[in-house]
């Protein structure tokens, strides 16, 4: 910012010659609009540098410092310093055993030696200086750091010179406690938006892989998260003997609980699929296992599907998914009677067989879709969808943009992700 520690009128903070003060009152004034500026700065390492160096150009023949606590040490760090050559940015001091520094950060109390050369706690900044000052900086009745000012002329400060110090040392304990919280907290967002970023890369890595070549079959994929990850998923698992297990789930929620929940339910569907012969006895057994493990009020819808390539039947089981849709000579969405979502209760899954000859097409699909609504809070519906699926040339990745477009001026409230099995 290009605002100072100067007033509008662009007179300095105090007089340039420290002991003949203007107005103590036009001094508050000046100070309150540079206490404004302060503790509107969020960034430390400017507002330190900032205080320092207009302090030091409006009191005049001053040198500035700024001392804060060393975090798990006993020492005070320099982190803001104008007009002293003989100690730099890092340098340390003891606390209660270096310095005025040192004392001041350890009683809190200010200290004021009218006359350098008979303090006992002083330490040269300058060979100049004269008189120093050192101002505890607190926050809730803690010392976090120590300001100075040193003056090449003895007893150079007034009461009032103090008063002002005093005053302007708590809105700059104030702003430095300001911008270290929203230092934290900036650190803290990048860290959960990398955190997210590895987590939707790894999301990523998975759902983008290469759908598996099967004879008389093609698969087209979407999915298209509301965040940064997701709780839907697919998934295509290899049966051996032509056979594929064909999985499209909805996690209930969304985001990061929604996404370790998915990964969860995955690599245990994954682990079992191959124990059991049907797609209605490995609902049934992972709905088990997701009881004893899922949180209180979280469960998965899914559609589960073994494809047998050889035979062309595809069965299915549903636990609390919505009705796929067959598309075909006379399209329709099928009538599975579906089970309890996973993890709710217990339950068994019935299942549906079909023949999927040439020309038919399945399709899935999550609620995301279905469910996606405009600014006038309709819902983009099953009418919709089966319409756009009328359409000859129609594909997962039209039928999302679709929705996106349904939806252009309202939010994306849930992850959207659909799965067309096309019989060839």
């Amino acid at each position: 910012m290009a605002t100072t520690l100067h007033s509008t009128d662009e007179q300095p903070l105090l007089a340039s010659n420290i002991q003949t003060s203007c107005d103590f009152a036009q001094t508050l004034m000046k100070m309150q609009r540079a206490a404004q500026f302060i503790t509107s700065t969020l960034d430390l390492e400017p507002l330190l540098d900032h205080v320092a160096n207009d302090l030091a150009d409006s009191l005049g023949s001053v040198k500035v410092g700024i001392w804060l606590r060393n975090p798990g040490t006993d020492e005070m760090l320099l982190q803001g310093v104008r007009g002293c050559t003989v100690r730099e940015k890092g340098s340390l001091m003891r606390i209660g055993h270096q310095g005025m520094v040192g004392h001041v950060a350890a009683t809190g109390h200010t200290h004021y030696a009218q006359d350098v050369r008979l303090d006992p706690y002083y330490i040269t900044c300058e060979p100049s200086t004269r008189s120093e000052v050192a101002i505890p900086l607190k926050i809730c009745g803690e010392v976090i750091g120590v300001f100075v000012v040193d003056h090449n002329q003895a007893n150079a400060f007034s009461e009032d010179h103090l008063l002002v110090l005093e005053a302007l040392a708590g809105h700059i304990a104030v702003a430095i406690e300001n911008a270290r919280l929203f230092q934290h907290e900036r650190l803290q967002r990048q860290r959960l938006q990398q955190e997210a970023d590895d987590a939707r890369a790894m999301q990523q890595a998975i759902f983008l892989k290469a759908v598996p070549l099967v004879p008389g079959f093609a698969f087209e994929t979407a999915w298209h998260p509301a965040g940064a990850v997701a709780g839907d998923w697919f998934d295509f698992i290899d049966l051996g003997d032509q056979r594929y297990g064909i999985v499209l789930a909805d996690v209930a929620g969304k985001g990061m609980s929604a996404a370790l929940l998915m990964s969860a339910t995955r690599a245990i569907l994954r682990s079992m699929a191959k124990l059991h012969s049907s797609p209605g006895q490995t609902l049934a057994f992972l709905n088990q296992t997701l009881i004893e493990d899922f949180p209180m009020g979280k469960f998965v819808t899914m559609i589960y599907g073994v494809l047998d390539a050889k035979s062309r039947e595809l069965t299915i089981a549903s636990a609390g998914h919505l009705r796929p849709l067959l598309i075909g000579y006379q399209s329709s969405f099928l009538d599975v009677e579906p089970g309890l979502p996973l993890g709710i209760g217990p339950s068994t899954y019935p299942e549906h067989t079909l023949r999927l000859d040439p020309g038919t097409h399945l399709l899935l699909y999550t609620d995301g879709i279905t469910e996606a609504s405009n600014h006038r809070d309709e819902e983009y519906g099953a009418a919709r969808l089966f319409a756009h699926f009328l359409h000859p040339d129609a594909c997962v990745d039209g039928l999302i943009e679709e929705v996106r477009e349904f939806g252009r001026n309202s939010d994306q409230s849930d992850d959207a992700t659909a799965l067309l099995i096309r019989s060839r």
